[in-house]
């Protein structure tokens, strides 16, 4: 399986400035992880039943009680918060303006 991968350009989608060095080794890890799905793609899986776990699992739920140990007043939220603006967090903006 011969996939190229052009490093600089996963880079420039991550927002990431690699140096040569990091961008060789970054490459030479990606082509070997590559290789390593191809290997696995080539087993021959014919008649072997899917499975999500090798052991049966069982899921234990409990009850989901509120009691006001478990709940935080709105005033006590805010209050662990770095940065508020009247009843809301306030947070540093997400995406940029183009």
């Amino acid at each position: 399986m011969a996939v190229e991968i052009d490093i600089s350009h996963v880079a420039r989608l991550a927002r990431l400035e690699l140096s040569d060095r990091q961008m060789d080794t970054y490459g030479r890890q990606c082509q070997e992880l590559l290789e390593h799905v191809a290997r696995i793609q080539a087993v021959d899986t014919e008649g072997v039943e899917p499975t999500s776990h090798p052991f049966p699992t069982t899921n234990r739920f409990r009850e989901d009680r509120v009691t006001s140990e478990t709940v935080l007043g709105h005033e006590e939220v805010l209050a662990q918060a770095p940065d508020t603006e009247g009843p809301f967090f306030r947070v540093p903006p997400a995406i940029e303006e183009a």
